[in-house]
């Protein structure tokens, strides 16, 4: 259920508060989607251990039924975001959908399966010579796995920013050479393939859903191209609302947003009050 107490914020700009507007009106018609991490869970040390706000899941089940769906839009794995998320069997989100990968995965709750192509072939090159790379010049640092992609970690290394600045030239110079991108984000660098990103995974999932409204929920740099979709959709005359879970630590989507709010915790309060404005 909705928390009357909490208030819902007044977007700073027309757009967003047009997109506000629509959502609120007709909230069987929007899309809600929302990055997993640093959104719906707090950043954690150890990526492993990530999980959502304690108020997270049981806001999203709130909200779902009243809107057209409910999506997270994530670069982990699918099966790994509803697991951490705890989203499978939840009552109130019979129809979430999981875009793991940037969108190469999909998992629904109707039919509780992802679907994902076959792994990018410069995947398993990177992944052969990535520790060698890592030994020569950063030490603390930690791989994260993700089968169709890899994102190297500094936050546990001695000088964060400063691993995470000397490792950028030369992960970006071995995923050119396999074929890959690399995705900087908040102390850590993921190289993956190429046409992977949460802004194609949006727009095909606003329409092929027909949503008439979106909004859109994130807090890092891997997030820009989804605000970017959301941009091009207003263009297009369906409304949008940015939302931006606040960090001192990435400052360009604060920028470009229409809310800011204070990370996972803002993001549970603005939910649970959209969810009881359509009450």
């Amino acid at each position: 259920m909705g928390n009357s107490t909490d208030p819902l914020p007044t977007p700073t700009t027309h757009p967003g508060r047009d997109g506000l507007a629509a959502i609120l009106a007709h909230p069987a018609r929007a899309l809600i989607a929302l990055d997993f991490d640093g959104t719906l869970a707090p950043i954690v040390p150890d990526p492993e251990k990530a999980r959502p706000h304690p108020d997270a899941v049981p806001a999203l089940a709130a909200l779902a039924p009243k809107v057209a769906a409910v999506a997270v839009i994530t670069g982990r794995p699918a099966d790994i975001a509803v697991r951490f998320g705890g989203f499978a069997a939840t009552p109130g989100l019979e129809h979430l959908v999981v875009l793991g990968h940037y969108g190469a995965e999909r998992w629904d709750a109707v039919s509780g399966e992802v679907t994902a192509p076959d792994p990018h072939p410069g995947v398993a090159a990177v992944r052969a010579e990535l520790p060698g790379l890592l030994d020569t010049i950063a030490q603390g640092t930690w791989t994260e796995d993700k089968g169709h992609a890899l994102a190297v970690h500094t936050r546990r290394a001695a000088d964060p920013q400063g691993t995470f600045d000397a490792l950028r030239a030369p992960l970006t110079d071995l995923a050119t050479r396999n074929g890959l991108i690399v995705e900087p984000g908040r102390m850590v660098l993921e190289l993956r393939p190429p046409g992977m990103d949460k802004g194609v995974a949006l727009l095909d999932y606003v329409r092929d859903l027909g949503a008439e409204s979106v909004l859109y929920a994130g807090d890092d740099l891997g997030d820009l191209p989804a605000y970017a979709a959301v941009d091009e959709l207003r263009s297009d005359g369906v409304p949008g609302l940015l939302v931006c879970s606040g960090s001192d630590e990435v400052t360009e989507l604060s920028e470009k947003a229409d809310v800011v709010v204070d990370g996972p915790e803002g993001v549970v309060r603005l939910l649970r009050a959209i969810a009881t404005q359509t009450d």
